[in-house]
């Protein structure tokens, strides 16, 4: 338990920072119309720190906050199997633990180079510690980044059903969430996808009280509509 606690404390640091040597030699640099971009989007921290329950986010400017949740990547810890996590004061040394943590890539990295960076690291780490435990890393699952062009003609008929509808300039926004089907649709066709989303940001997608307001699936089917009409015009 020691040696694993160890371990996933040498992952991450207090500033969101991955520790892992090489993880961010791939990332893809940042330009000038990329930063752009997050200098347009609409985003209220201290709305998103409330929500958060949090009195303070690590980066306290609004693009660096969006850039960490969407274009730099990210390391989290998600919990520790076969170690007791129960009520009471129970002194059980267990003789087997799983630490679980995921890394969220970003354009360009690639999931092949940050398994064998992680498990340099974690052999690293145990060989410096002398330890007589054994390890092993083991990837669960994961899935490639995908990234549209948000000059794409199609985007540019996405914006002006949105302004049509909403009557509002929408906002270019990346997700760290995974829909891997994207990526399939657009090796598969060759084509370039858009992801059109009209729901809200307090939707709570997947959550036991998920909701879709009945305003956003009317006006969904007009943005769809008016969507169409300009794409027949390309």
């Amino acid at each position: 338990m020691t040696d694993l606690i160890a371990v996933m404390g040498t992952l991450v640091d207090s500033q969101g920072h991955i520790l892992i040597d090489g993880i961010y030699d791939d990332v893809a640099p940042l330009l000038a119309e990329e930063e752009g971009l997050y200098n347009q989007i609409t985003f209220d921290v201290s709305a998103y720190c409330s929500e958060a329950g949090v009195r303070r986010t690590i980066q306290t400017e609004k693009e660096k906050i969006l850039m960490h949740r969407w274009r730099y990547p990210s390391l989290s810890l998600h919990g520790i199997q076969g170690a007791f996590d129960g009520c009471g004061c129970k002194t059980v040394i267990p003789r087997h633990v799983i630490g679980k943590f995921s890394i969220r890539i970003v354009p360009n990295m690639k999931i092949s180079t940050v398994e064998k960076l992680v498990e340099d690291h974690v052999k690293k780490i145990m060989k410096a510690r002398n330890t007589p435990n054994k390890v092993s890393v083991k990837l669960e699952h994961g899935g490639n980044y995908w990234i549209a062009d948000p000059n794409n003609p199609q985007y540019v008929a996405a914006r002006k059903a949105t302004v049509a509808v909403h009557g509002i300039e929408p906002d270019l926004t990346r997700e760290g969430g995974s829909i891997p089907i994207t990526l399939t649709f657009q090796e598969q066709t060759g084509k370039n996808v858009l992801l059109l989303p009209i729901g809200a940001s307090d939707d709570g997608a997947h959550s036991q009280n998920e909701k879709f307001d009945v305003s956003n699936y009317m006006n969904g089917m007009k943005v769809m509509s008016v969507y169409f009409q300009e794409v027949a015009k390309l």
